[in-house]
């Protein structure tokens, strides 16, 4: 009786915790829809706050319209599962924004309006091959003002900048009227001839983003003034401006302007002109703006390139050849990126190449506050070296680090003042402004000679008249502005950040677009600091994020270690190799027998011994790989052991421990 009683208990308990599941998962479903925990390192599933912060901030109501063709999907199980994904985001956006974004999903079945209506937005038909069904999977949005913009297509390998391209597209709705960006630029940014090849060449990556985001308009190289409405100006390889152009820069600064200037000792990146001298191309050169950099208190040279061993990136030298690394082309991580400032905030990764570093003058009222700098293991390099370098890793040869570590980019801050203080400069030709005065206070017709004053008529003493007095130099024209309390300017000592070749890779995509896939954030820092001088401050957090890619900080540094051993024990093989070679000679000069074409026995000797020696020193180098390749395997071996085994070792514990308490209780209760 007591058995069929327990029986019966602990039958309608299973049916009461059935009950309760299931109620518990409708509950979850009704009550819990969209909840979710972000638990990875960088909340790569979390709205950046910028994001957040202009949602919030939208004013006029948008229509997000996701098309994504469910049933025609079918077995399509990954692309449902990233179609999933991007209504999901699509959700967190509309809850972001309290009601102002009007989320609608349409599943547009064949022949059939919601079709119709996705074709007419202009959303990509993808089709599905042999059964010759089509499918859409896009984004199309409007505002009050009857402006549109789509996604034509998700495309699951850009996955990583889903929410970056859903915050720009609303974003740009939100603020129809984009801030106005001047481009004066001495490199072919939007797309150019390259006679080598006599193939055009498309715009860089970098001008096709700020495109995107900003009202971008190219200036000439020869300016008078800049444009009232223009807010930001982005200058870049800055060479051989005339002064007219520098008194247009100088004065859009002073006036409140903002401005992104790229200088560079070794612009690489830069189409160089015709060699004089019929012998192909001249070597890339340099840019710098002096006259407006020493009036604002900073310094760049042209002469030196930041050459950093920690930070060095790996180049392909030629085919079968091992990558040598390349202490002129840093690739800096978030380690050398200031976390602080919102412009470089969350980058992981910037690439740059053969770059200049800025510095203050003695006398400077200004600071710069470093966005990038080169690790302490630095010293700098005259830029003459990297003009012609077949092998990079000659560099290393002769590097010593100097300890200090140099600033790469920065932002200035505080008060700047003209480089023309006697106002806007003249025309070719014509007298300096401060000469002209002279002249006209000197020889003026109406001008009186006065009398000395009484006490001062002796012959031989003159009356002492300050000369400035004397010939006063003519106030600057009405509207010449000489200071500013706070200026707006960003700097960077490479031009080559923004090519292509050192953060994009371009690809065609899964559905026949090509697609550039950045393998650094270039990109992200530029458009972040457009963004922040333009003033759109919520645009910052859009994109400044952690990527999926993190170095191996440890395995980095093994190899650092492994190619200074590689390269000290190939030295002193080559040391070896000159010494045995000037003995020979040595050798070969003192004899004075008639069959010098033939070895003495101490020649003989004297190669069996270097042969020997060249031999253990290759030894030494093929132990010094297998070094490497062990130590990399065990740090390997290791963190499997820790990420593997480290939690389900943990929970046993913990269960272990949690039944030995429960025995134990139940111990002591008996």
């Amino acid at each position: 009786m007591e058995a069929r009683q327990r029986q019966t208990t602990a039958t309608a308990t299973l049916v009461l915790l059935a009950v309760a599941f299931v109620a518990a998962v409708m509950a979850s479903n009704t009550l819990l829809s969209g909840f979710r925990v972000d638990l990875t390192e960088n909340r790569l599933y979390t709205l950046s706050p910028g994001t957040e912060t202009f949602l919030r901030g939208i004013e006029e109501p948008i229509n997000l319209y996701f098309f994504f063709s469910d049933e025609t999907a079918g077995d399509l199980q990954f692309l449902r599962g990233y179609a999933t994904r991007v209504r999901e985001m699509l959700e967190e956006f509309a809850a972001a924004a309290d009601g102002r974004l009007n989320l609608q999903v349409i599943d547009p079945p064949p022949f059939s309006e919601e079709e119709d209506r996705a074709a007419q937005y202009g959303l990509q038909n993808i089709n599905l091959g042999t059964l010759g069904d089509s499918l859409y999977f896009g984004l199309a949005a409007t505002n009050a003002f009857g402006d549109e913009a789509v996604i034509e297509v998700f495309d699951p390998n850009e996955e990583a900048s889903l929410e970056y391209d859903l915050a720009r597209l609303i974003y740009g709705l939100a603020n129809p009227v984009q801030p106005v960006i001047g481009l004066l630029s001495g490199v072919p940014m939007s797309g150019g001839f390259d006679p080598q090849t006599q193939q055009p060449t498309p715009a860089w990556f970098t001008h096709q983003q700020a495109q995107q985001l900003f009202d971008l308009r190219n200036l000439p190289a020869s300016i008078e003034a800049v444009d009232d409405d223009i807010e930001t100006l982005w200058i870049v390889h800055p060479t051989d401006l005339d002064e007219q152009t520098l008194y247009a820069i100088d004065q859009f600064v002073l006036g409140g302007g903002r401005a992104l200037i790229f200088v560079d000792p070794v612009a690489e990146a830069a189409t160089a002109p015709p060699d004089p001298t019929g012998f192909g191309f001249s070597p890339p050169g340099g840019s710098d703006l002096p006259e407006l950099f020493e009036a604002w208190g900073v310094r760049f040279s042209t002469t030196q390139v930041v050459a950093d061993n920690i930070n060095a990136l790996s180049v392909n030298t030629g085919i079968g050849a091992r990558p040598v690394r390349h202490i002129g082309l840093l690739g800096l991580n978030d380690a050398w990126i200031n976390a602080d400032d919102v412009v470089s905030a969350g980058l992981g990764s910037i690439n740059l190449g053969t770059t200049g570093h800025f510095t203050l003058a003695e006398d400077a009222n200004v600071s710069l506050v470093p966005l990038m700098t080169s690790s302490p293991e630095s010293d700098l390099i005259d830029s003459i070296r990297f003009q012609f370098l077949p092998d990079p890793g000659e560099l290393l040869n002769e590097f010593s680090a100097s300890g200090e570590s140099y600033v790469l980019a920065a932002r200035l801050e505080g008060p700047l003042t003209t480089a023309f203080p006697n106002g806007p400069p003249t025309g070719e030709g014509d007298e300096p402004l401060a000469d002209v005065a002279d002249a006209e206070n000197s020889g003026s017709e109406d001008t009186e000679t006065q009398a000395p004053p009484p006490g001062d008529e002796e012959a031989g003493v003159e009356s002492e008249v300050d000369p400035a007095l004397a010939n006063p130099v003519e106030a600057p024209e009405a509207g010449h502005l000489t200071s500013i309390e706070q200026g707006n300017v960003i700097l960077v000592g490479d031009v080559d950040v923004l090519s292509d070749r050192l953060w994009i890779q371009r690809q065609m995509s899964l559905f026949g677009q090509q697609l550039a896939t950045a393998f650094a954030n270039n990109g992200d820092f530029v458009t972040n600091a457009l963004a922040n001088l333009s003033g759109s401050a919520d645009l910052i957090g859009l994109k400044s994020r952690q990527t999926y890619s993190r170095p191996f900080d440890t395995v980095e540094a093994l190899q650092r270690r492994a190619d200074a051993q590689f390269r000290a024990t190939e030295q002193q093989l080559q040391a070896e190799l000159a010494e045995t070679e000037q003995r020979l000679a040595e050798l070969q000069a003192a004899r004075d027998d008639e069959n010098s074409l033939f070895m003495t026995p101490e020649q003989e000797a004297e190669l069996v011994r270097f042969q020997d020696e060249q031999l253990r020193i290759r030894q030494e180098l093929r132990a010094v790989q297998r070094n490497l390749d062990s130590s990399i395997e065990r740090l390997g071996i290791v963190l499997k052991v820790v990420n593997i085994g480290a939690v389900p070792l943990a929970l046993t514990v913990v269960a272990l421990l949690v039944v030995w308490l429960k025995r134990a209780r139940r111990r002591t209760s008996a």
